[in-house]
């Protein structure tokens, strides 16, 4: 049973063809430009191959195992097609599930729902919100940002070392970090967590959009990541890994789908078995457009080649660090050093601006979408700026002005749909800002920061 999908030998060129590459936006300067979007670490766009697999499934949609009908039947098999083809991209063990959620941040609440009670949980001060976050029934130990990967192990060893040995434990860290994007020593803490008889999750959601992910070669017990980064923007999520906490736990949420039979007791009460499957934390009828998108994404990166695409992906991380380098006023924020390994990710601060404008001038002159605020990373934005932001919010301060750099960051970020006009276009956009200033001026309305237009043209 299957359905058209995109052709398979389809032409894979580098940049991997994305959704939105052809789109105008209007410039505050007058005229229009193509929109390079260079945010990617929020949200990549579609890659093409994805939007052309939804859309011919898109007729055939149906409920998902929920009816005797064809196209029930048809989308029930595409489901757990799906669900096999991401076991095979992150190298699933064989005992392992893979259950399908809305994202990373309900991945691992589901997985902190699910600790077995009195479990510990060692995490980073690093880590994105996601993961930082969602662990407040459990006993959490918070560490501090180290300064390189040895002391990253380092310090996880002696955490670990000072814990109850009998009681069950959990690390939780990033792959590759969502502000740096440095990438971490994630075999090593996770030979660190397990000699002390602790268990790791991997947060992934910056990772596998640009690097291959192995479960079993890196030896973690779970893997989180979203769709909506791996070039997938249809509302689903994974969470794959070890079944006996996820068995052993009630269901994340209750209801149909969760449920393998349903009773009513003499006394009036109800009886429920709940399944032992994924299906257990996947109660409702599930998203198998977004199921369906991850899958047609994990397809498209693995037939474009990993190494390829990794390859070309460093290519523009080279290009950016060194046009960054040029720019004296512009500091590149690291935890491990200039010279860490990293993803396309890379956040900065200009000296004499304030965040939010320089992003807003990048936007609203040049056509670039880039990230500016504490990215859902608060406390490791702050160790890196070394002070607390002068607002807590996502935007720079309100009350900065425009020759003010307020304490928050700038994020540039970029994938396999990134073409090299994007990256050249960006930093002749940064040179120029910080050369000649903006051309506008901005102030900040409604939390965000936007071009001024009853003020006069600079």
């Amino acid at each position: 049973m299957s359905v058209p999908t995109a052709a398979a030998d389809q032409a894979i060129c580098a940049p991997l063809p994305v959704l939105g590459a052809d789109v105008t936006v209007p410039l505050v300067t007058g005229g229009d430009v193509t929109y390079a979007a260079l945010d990617y670490a929020a949200s990549s766009p579609a890659l093409q191959r994805v939007w052309d697999d939804v859309a011919a499934y898109a007729p055939y949609y149906g409920s998902v195992h929920r009816g005797a009908g064809y196209l029930s039947q048809l989308s029930t098999d595409l489901f757990e097609t799906s669900r096999a083809t991401v076991a095979e991209f992150l190298g699933c063990r064989a005992e392992d599930q893979v259950v399908f959620t809305r994202s990373t941040t309900d991945s691992l609440n589901l997985l902190a729902a699910a600790l077995p009670a009195g479990c510990q949980v060692f995490v980073f001060e690093t880590e994105h919100h996601a993961s930082l976050l969602p662990w407040r029934d459990a006993r959490v130990t918070y560490l501090d940002a180290p300064r390189t990967p040895d002391q990253a192990v380092a310090t996880l060893e002696k955490a670990l070392a000072a814990r109850d040995p009998h009681g069950p434990a959990l690390v939780c860290v990033t792959g590759a970090s969502n502000v740096t994007g440095e990438l971490w020593p994630v075999r090593e803490l996770a030979a660190a967590a397990h000699a002390h008889g602790a268990r790791i999750v991997l947060d992934a959601a910056q990772l596998a959009p640009h690097h291959p992910v192995d479960i079993a070669e890196l030896d973690v017990d779970w893997v989180a990541f979203s769709g909506h980064k791996l070039y997938a923007p249809f509302g689903s999520g994974v969470l794959a890994g070890r079944a006996d906490w996820l068995v052993d736990a009630e269901p994340y949420l209750a209801g149909g789908g969760a449920s393998r039979k349903v009773a009513r007791r003499a006394d009036g009460g109800v009886d429920v078995e709940w399944h032992t499957t994924a299906a257990r934390h996947e109660a409702g009828s599930p998203n198998v457009i977004g199921v369906y998108s991850i899958a047609a994404a994990c397809k498209a990166l693995t037939e474009a080649g990993f190494d390829r695409l990794v390859a070309r992906e460093q290519q523009l991380v080279t290009r950016v660090r060194e046009g960054l380098a040029g720019v004296p006023e512009v500091k590149v924020l690291s935890l491990f050093g200039d010279d860490a390994p990293r993803v396309g990710v890379l956040s900065f601060v200009v000296e004499g601006w304030n965040s939010s404008h320089f992003a807003a001038a990048l936007s609203a002159e040049y056509g670039i979408g880039v990230r500016d605020g504490l990215f859902c990373a608060h406390p490791l934005v702050r160790t890196l700026l070394g002070s607390e932001p002068q607002d807590p919010g996502e935007c720079g301060a309100p009350d900065a002005a425009p020759g003010e750099r307020s304490l928050n960051a700038i994020r540039v970020s970029f994938g396999a749909g990134t073409p090299d006009e994007h990256i050249e276009r960006f930093l002749g956009a940064v040179r120029e800002l910080v050369g000649e200033g903006a051309r506008w001026t901005y102030r900040t309305e409604e939390g965000r920061c936007v071009p001024d237009r009853g003020a006069a043209q600079l």
